[in-house]
């Protein structure tokens, strides 16, 4: 799930969350309302794709903030094993 979530056992309304962020992330540009209505399919409530959409746009606004001023990671953050390992 951590390095591609195309590979993980996902159910289908996981995967189409996964879908809907991942491009909402990488190409908010691309964005149309079939986006939108594959969430539905998916039996998600607009309630429930707004906070869907609020908490990626949220994630990466701080991300921004945070890579644009220099903040630099908390201690224990590097502390972490790299996923790889």
């Amino acid at each position: 799930m951590k390095t591609n979530f195309r590979q993980a056992q996902l159910s289908p309304a996981d995967r189409a969350i996964c879908e809907y962020v991942e491009k909402l992330t990488l190409k908010p540009w691309e964005m149309v309302e079939a986006d939108v209505v594959a969430l539905r399919e998916a039996s998600f409530s607009d309630s429930a794709i707004l906070d869907i959409n609020q908490v990626t746009g949220y994630y990466a606004y701080v991300n921004r903030l945070a890579d644009g001023l220099g903040v630099e990671l908390e201690e224990f953050w590097r502390e972490l094993p790299e996923e790889n390992e």
